[in-house]
């Protein structure tokens, strides 16, 4: 089947980022591998992170086709663009169809994004797992890539207005090493080493990353374990409770 609604999102992307002039830094997208399935699990810190998590996989000149709630699905604007790339809606309340879409769609050699953590991070660390990336791609005998994503919450997330106008932003993607499901004794195992392996990844970028906040005012992007103020994990549980 052609695809005809991806390739003009993915240039509308690019125009957008040239007239932020956007920092962008890919590392690691040798990884992601040019033909077969694969499963792409990334922190999520920002309502943008499928566009700059799926930039990770453009070298190797994949598609990725991510697993999002259902209600980006039925939204007049963002509705026709999700169904036409072919992403893959879950309805948190009944998630067995789009579990077996995804598999399925590993199956047929697709590469899946998927954010493990389910909603995005208030504290910018990474959050406690859901097992369902580590599942389907055990089932479906394909890889799993931890991804780490960091800067797209300056210009828009949870809690903080958007700012999309904001130029010249640092934004740097970390592709991890693939991860073999046959090397673990189940998925809850698996499941557990991702979380490692992601935590050091973002970790990794938060620290390497190229600018530092421009005055106490501006710490809110900063998690707070490295001198931010944005909540701690046990803040942040809280606030998503309320």
């Amino acid at each position: 089947m052609p695809e005809l609604v991806y390739p003009p999102v993915i240039a509308a992307a690019k125009t957008m980022f040239r007239v932020l002039d956007l920092k962008i830094t890919i590392k690691g997208a040798h990884h992601v591998p040019r033909t077969g399935g694969a499963v792409l699990a990334s922190n999520h810190v920002s309502y943008l992170d499928f566009i700059f998590c799926g930039l990770g996989a453009r070298e190797s000149k994949r598609l990725v086709r991510f697993m999002a709630k259902k209600s980006v699905f039925t939204h007049r604007i963002s509705g026709p663009l999700m169904r036409g790339m072919r992403h893959i809606p879950v309805d948190r309340r009944a998630g067995t169809g789009s579990y077996v879409e995804a598999v399925a769609a590993l199956r047929r050699g697709e590469v899946v994004g998927v954010f493990p953590e389910a909603t995005i991070s208030r504290s910018f660390t990474v959050k406690q797992l859901k097992s369902g990336a580590t599942r389907m791609a055990r089932e479906a005998g394909v890889p799993v890539l931890p991804v780490a994503l960091w800067g797209t919450q300056r210009l828009w997330t949870k809690g903080r207005p958007r700012t999309l106008n904001r130029r010249h932003t640092p934004i740097t993607i970390l592709v991890g090493e693939p991860m073999d499901p046959t090397a673990y004794p189940d998925a809850n195992a698996m499941t557990a080493d991702l979380a490692e392996r992601l935590s050091a990844l973002v970790d990794q970028n938060q620290r390497e990353y190229p600018e530092k906040p421009a005055g106490p005012d501006d710490t809110w992007w900063l998690p707070a374990h490295l001198g931010g103020s944005a909540p701690t994990p046990a803040e942040a549980v809280v606030l998503d409770r309320s």
